[in-house]
């Protein structure tokens, strides 16, 4: 029985991102720093979901829309940076400084569910 892709990328998405979360937690545990500020359940969360949904939509829309996908991808990294602005860039700047743990608490599950976004629908596209 085959799967639907959007399933299947869900499911690896999860799984990639939890196993990420878990490591960086211990990671920060073994250096003796604190496991949950800098918001960093929020950004393994909202990355997730936000990743989620832009695949959701893009994946519906790459039928009607085969040309202007890519033009859609990259309006879903300006909704990814405009939510950076919103819900962290004020707490992490409140001090007047972005801190190298603040950074990664952002840049890792940023970056980890933009490798699976676009080597997704790369893969996706060109199957059409």
């Amino acid at each position: 029985m085959l799967k639907h892709p959007m399933a299947s990328f869900s499911g690896r998405l999860i799984l990639v991102v939890s196993l990420a979360f878990v490591l960086h937690l211990c990671l920060l545990q073994n250096a003796g720093l604190p496991l949950f500020e800098n918001k960093i359940l929020a950004s393994y969360i909202i990355n997730t979901l936000l990743t989620t949904g832009i695949v959701f939509l893009l994946f519906k829309l790459k039928e009607k829309y085969t040309n202007q996908i890519g033009f859609l991808f990259l309006a879903s990294s300006f909704v990814k940076f405009f939510t950076f602005f919103i819900v962290f860039h004020g707490a992490y700047k409140a001090d007047g400084n972005i801190e190298t743990l603040e950074f990664l608490a952002f840049f890792i599950p940023y970056s980890i569910c933009l490798i699976l976004e676009t080597t997704s629908l790369s893969k996706w596209l060109n199957e059409m």
